[in-house]
């Protein structure tokens, strides 16, 4: 489902192209932030600058491949990062508390900062579209543009029953775990996703707010998009960004 105000259709094509045997081309590459090791990919000599911000227990290829890959470099440079505790982004392990959103933001601008980018445009997955809204909101004169998909800012009851009912990981299909038990092996895997699981049931109980209060102060055009079949998110949020973020489509 697209939100938009006169519900029109949105056409990405003009930014895509085909660049065959891009991911082999793209280096990954390190950088120290305040003490944390950041692994990122940066592709592309375009005038404006995007930060890909992956999903939950995500990473660069597990979430940005095509828009690394396909994205047009001449009108865009793209920045991809494994945000703290994920991917390549270890040593330390990730470590989950009720503002584990609002540090991923803070880690983020102060990451593209230390690349040299001031102003930049952000597209975010999931938990890496919360952490984008918290960013836009708290560091409006650092973010030009905001596209994000499958987010929520905040945790309905009964989303606390789907995060009960996906905790066991054996119940995920392959496609969805094989790539996460490579990057972190299935233990590993099992331990960030029961962290993951325990601390949005307990942003839950304390009032389940991710960044309900922080949305009237997003104030770059933001474009909303959310999936029909969205398994873990509920479909009234998509509505309700929209009518709270000032300049949303």
């Amino acid at each position: 489902m697209l939100i938009t105000k006169n519900f029109k259709i949105y056409k990405f094509s003009n930014l895509f192209k085909t660049y065959g045997k891009a991911m082999s081309t793209v280096k990954e590459q390190k950088i120290n932030v305040n003490g944390q090791t950041i692994n990122y990919a940066k592709v592309g000599e375009g005038s404006k600058t995007v930060l890909c911000c992956p999903g939950a227990l995500g990473s660069i290829w597990t979430d940005f491949k095509p828009q690394v890959e396909g994205l047009d470099k001449n009108k865009l440079t793209v920045i991809a990062w494994d945000p703290p505790g994920y991917g390549h982004s270890r040593p330390p392990e990730r470590h989950f508390d009720v503002n584990f959103y609002e540090k991923d933001a803070d880690t983020a601008l102060n990451f593209m900062k230390a690349l040299g980018y001031d102003k930049f445009s952000i597209l975010g997955w999931s938990d890496g579209g919360n952490s984008g809204m918290i960013l836009a909101a708290k560091y409006p004169k650092n973010v030009e543009k905001l596209i994000m998909w499958g987010v929520n800012s905040y945790i309905l009851p009964e989303e606390v029953k789907i995060y009960e009912k996906m905790r066991d990981i054996s119940n995920w299909s392959d496609r969805m775990k094989a790539p996460l038990i490579e990057l972190y092996t299935e233990n590993g895997l099992e331990k960030m996703w029961y962290s993951w699981c325990d601390t949005l049931i307990e942003m839950a109980r304390n009032g389940g707010d991710i960044c309900k209060n922080k949305l009237a102060d997003i104030r770059c055009p933001t474009f909303i998009l959310h999936g029909d079949k969205d398994p873990k998110v509920a479909p009234e949020h998509p509505g309700y960004l929209f009518s709270n973020i000032r300049m949303a489509k």
